[in-house]
């Protein structure tokens, strides 16, 4: 396919309003959550709602935060991550909020904790022991004992909390961390969670935890307040993990959850064109919105220079198969996903959107080529 009959159909496709319930959307991107490390003793300054700002203007339709801490001692390991609680962090949350809506845009936060990922001594609570379902560090190393249940309780509530500040201050929804072997993500795997109490065992049970936190934030926000949830299959530690070998298994996955009441699920995967299960013709987002039914976002190395800009060029790079940005075009005309997340593109470049709807293939690939090679 050349170059403007791509360009029309990218145009097409991505740039769609969407409404998914309340949560009302001028296109089908979205921004990815991205760590960052700058707010200083947790409190997001101007810069983070220039940040923000700076992506909305340029036509992101949906932008999640970088990971917000939830009220808990060991909930982060870095001074500079984010708060969701207290009132100075909530205060510049607000004024994010504001920033982002000013400029056309919606934005929601992503709710966190690290669990066992944190070390021992790490700031900004050097006293606070990490935190997991068995106490395991993700290499299954003991580290401290399993969580009680009154540590449990204190967390969801934690998480209900978060939630209701959220809405309080104007966000557009939000987005609860369940993935890449963080404390959520470590209930739900089996070598992170030992437990023979109702919050272990098989993958339905492991995942209690998870959909008691979501049932408290539905509480905290009532019926029609956007609830996101991210979930991987793969771990930071461990690229070729699985929670759910087959659909059966993301089926019995996925149910509680949606029972709890998640509206979308936001399936992040390394590589958005990889399918899922053998015999597939679907990636994780196209399986889970098939057994939820519910909405879902895919994500996976979307729009990286790399592949993107080589599309439209005679550079090679990484071995990667360009014509996946004209199946990612596919998968979305054929519904088998609803929104699409962009990382390290847009945290490279701001416009990264615009120029897309805009047509401007050429500015952007001479942005990637010149920036993002200092960048990764």
């Amino acid at each position: 396919m050349d170059q403007n009959k791509l360009e029309q159909r990218l145009l097409y496709t991505l740039f769609q309003p969407l409404s998914l319930g309340k949560l009302n959307l001028s296109n089908r991107i979205v921004m990815a959550p991205m760590t960052r490390g700058f707010s200083p003793d947790g409190v997001p300054g101007q810069s983070v709602a220039d940040y923000y700002r700076r992506r909305a203007e340029n036509d992101v339709g949906l932008i999640v935060t970088e990971g917000t801490l939830i009220n808990h001692p060991s909930a982060g390991s870095n001074a500079n991550w984010p708060h969701f609680y207290g009132p100075d962090a909530l205060k510049g949350w607000a004024n994010v909020a504001n920033a982002v809506h000013d400029a056309g845009g919606k934005i929601i936060p992503q709710l966190w904790h690290v669990g066992m990922a944190r070390q021992v001594g790490d700031f900004p609570n050097p006293e606070a022991r990490p935190i997991g379902p068995s106490g395991l560090s993700l290499t299954g190393t003991q580290v401290n004992a399993p969580m009680t249940e009154s540590e449990i309780s204190a967390i969801v509530e934690a998480y209900g909390q978060a939630a209701a500040d959220a809405k309080r201050l104007g966000f557009d929804g939000i987005e609860i961390h369940g993935a890449h072997g963080y404390l959520i993500d470590q209930f739900f795997w089996a070598r992170t969670n030992k437990r023979t109490d109702r919050y272990g065992g098989n993958i339905a049970a492991r995942g209690r935890f998870a959909a008691e936190i979501v049932a408290a934030c539905r509480a905290a926000v009532g019926p029609e307040f956007p609830i996101v949830f991210r979930f991987s299959q793969w771990k930071t530690s461990n690229y070729s993990a699985k929670l759910a070998q087959t659909a059966d298994e993301l089926e019995q996955f996925l149910t509680p959850l949606v029972n709890a009441g998640v509206d979308i699920f936001h399936c992040s995967t390394r590589r958005f064109w990889e399918l899922e299960f053998d015999n597939s013709t679907l990636n994780l987002a196209g399986w889970t919105k098939k057994l939820s039914g519910k909405s879902t976002i895919t994500v996976g190395s979307v729009g990286l220079h790399n592949e993107f800009s080589n599309y439209f060029s005679d550079r090679k790079g990484a071995g990667v198969d360009i014509t996946n940005i004209e199946g990612l075009i596919e998968r979305v005309e054929k519904n088998e996903f609803d929104l699409v997340a962009v990382g390290r593109a847009l945290l490279a470049d701001p416009a990264w959107a615009r120029k897309i709807r805009e047509g401007k293939i050429n500015e952007l690939i001479s942005f990637h080529s010149e920036t993002t090679k200092h960048l990764f």
